[in-house]
């Protein structure tokens, strides 16, 4: 025991020695050498940070900026020194000696427009620029909202659609003070990360669909009427039995007629056939922003004599209503793009026995109206595709006889009625001008001859829209 209590007092002594010693060796080093940093700052100079500390990353004095478009453009220093991307900033190097700065071929001095390659060459690429022009979306201001902060802007520039650049004013505290935005301004980033880039891929993407888009109409100054953010009309006047193509810059769907017309992507819009019932009351209509008008036109009346066999067939209403069950199944199902991309053409030459939309009495009896036109040739006489198109129907049904759609897209069909011959199976892809069958007089008909028209989501239209030309081409010039 007297062993133990002998170990125990030893070892406090031990302690209480080391923690003398500790405290005579702090009182005896000599204080930190701050002589440097007292010397700075009696000579009214900021002392330098040491090794250890890490140095702020210096400002960016840039004096002035220019973007020539999504990819290529230019910074200036204040120190004259200028930087170029070719990459919409991802990355910049430095101009060489012989760098100057871009100006128009007019050579008036003037720098180029935000969005602007080289001055157009011709209307149509004026056209595109005006186009352009309207679907910018960033406006500058004097100031611009940075992760919080509102930042005075020195210069600002659009550049296509939502983005466009930003050069912060002297003092605005921040390292790279040329800002870019994807999102018309509602956020701003001072590097261009994988994610503003590829927002500036898809409005490259934009531009070129509106400068093909651009090229279908009949000018460019009516490409400059159609293309305007908001709705188009083509045309904004119709009559009773036509139709109208809307254009919409934005995706949704159109109400008309009791129906839902979803608006379908196409180019740089979004497209819909709108058909004009024969049966509709003349007037002005609402359509999205803009207003239709339907002018008022008289059909004329036309009276067939049949034999008693033949008007008999038109009694056999089970027989009737299967096929039109099958034919309007077929007509719902369209392409959801346009199928063809030039003028359309008559399917032959031939006499016209029928125009598109008389009223039709057979044997003194009101029978209905004739939604088609009739083209009177000989016989075995060849049918041509009257634009690109796919096969949707081609069979023998009972009134029509041998009968074939073919399936324009955007829920447009042409159909041909009373052929000998049909020369095309479903499924088929055709070309304009391709023969896909021969005139006969099968079903109900008095004699060799082409029924033909147009359905516009299962409505008939008149065939006489389309010959030469194509629905972008619809719209007029203001009068």
């Amino acid at each position: 025991m007297k062993k133990w209590l002998g170990l125990g007092i030893a070892l406090v002594l031990v302690l209480i020695l080391g923690a003398a010693w500790l405290l005579y060796d702090q009182r005896n080093s000599p204080p930190p050498n701050t002589e440097p940093a007292a010397r700075a700052l009696s000579e009214g100079v900021e002392p330098q940070p040491s090794a250890a500390q890490e140095e702020a990353p210096p400002v960016q004095n840039i004096a002035e900026f220019r973007m020539l478009d999504l990819d290529a453009g230019w910074f200036r220093y204040a120190d004259g020194s200028v930087m170029l991307t070719e990459d919409g900033g991802v990355h910049w190097q430095q101009a060489g000696s012989d760098w100057r700065e871009p100006v128009d071929e007019e050579g008036t001095g003037e720098k180029k427009a935000e969005g602007a390659a080289d001055q157009p060459a011709d209307q149509l690429e004026q056209s595109i620029r005006a186009i352009e022009a309207a679907y910018i979306a960033f406006s500058p201001g004097e100031a611009v909202d940075y992760k919080g902060q509102r930042i005075a802007v020195k210069q600002a520039q659009p550049v296509s659609g939502q983005v466009g650049w930003a050069l912060a004013a002297e003092g605005s505290g921040l390292v790279m003070p040329l800002l870019v935005t994807v999102d018309g301004g509602r956020t701003w980033h001072d590097e261009v990360t994988a994610d503003v880039r590829a927002a500036m891929e898809e409005e490259k993407a934009k531009r070129e669909r509106r400068a093909e888009e651009a090229a279908l109409y009949g000018s460019p100054q009516l490409a400059l009427q159609a293309m305007k953010p908001g709705w188009t009309l083509l045309p904004d006047q119709t009559f009773p039995g036509d139709a109208v193509l809307v254009r919409s810059s934005e995706p949704g769907e159109l109400e008309w007629q009791e129906q839902t017309y979803k608006l379908q992507p196409h180019k740089a819009g979004y497209f819909t056939y709108l058909p004009i019932p024969r049966a509709l009351e003349p007037g002005t209509y609402a359509i999205g922003d803009s207003q239709l008008i339907v002018r008022e036109k008289e059909f004329k009346t036309q009276h067939l004599e049949v034999s008693k066999q033949m008007e008999s067939m038109r009694e056999n209403t089970e027989r009737i209503q299967a096929d039109q069950e099958k034919v309007k199944a077929v007509r719902e199902n369209s392409a959801s793009t346009f199928l063809f991309d030039s003028e359309f053409v008559a399917p032959l030459k031939g006499r016209l026995s029928t125009p598109f939309g008389y009223t039709r009495y057979v044997n003194g009896k009101l029978s209905n109206s004739h939604m088609a036109i009739d083209l009177a040739v000989p016989e075995g006489t060849p049918i041509k595709a009257a634009n690109d198109g796919v096969v949707a129907l081609a069979e023998d049904l009972y009134l029509s006889g041998n009968t074939i759609y073919l399936d324009h897209g955007m829920g447009l069909f042409s159909q041909y009625a009373h052929l000998s011959e049909i020369q095309v199976e479903v499924g088929d892809t055709v070309k304009k001008g391709d023969i896909i069958g021969l005139v006969g007089s099968t079903g109900f008909s008095t004699g060799p001859h082409l029924h033909f028209t147009f359905w516009a989501h299962d409505v008939p239209v008149n065939p006489d829209l389309f010959f030469e030309t194509t629905p972008f081409q619809w719209l007029k010039a203001p009068q």
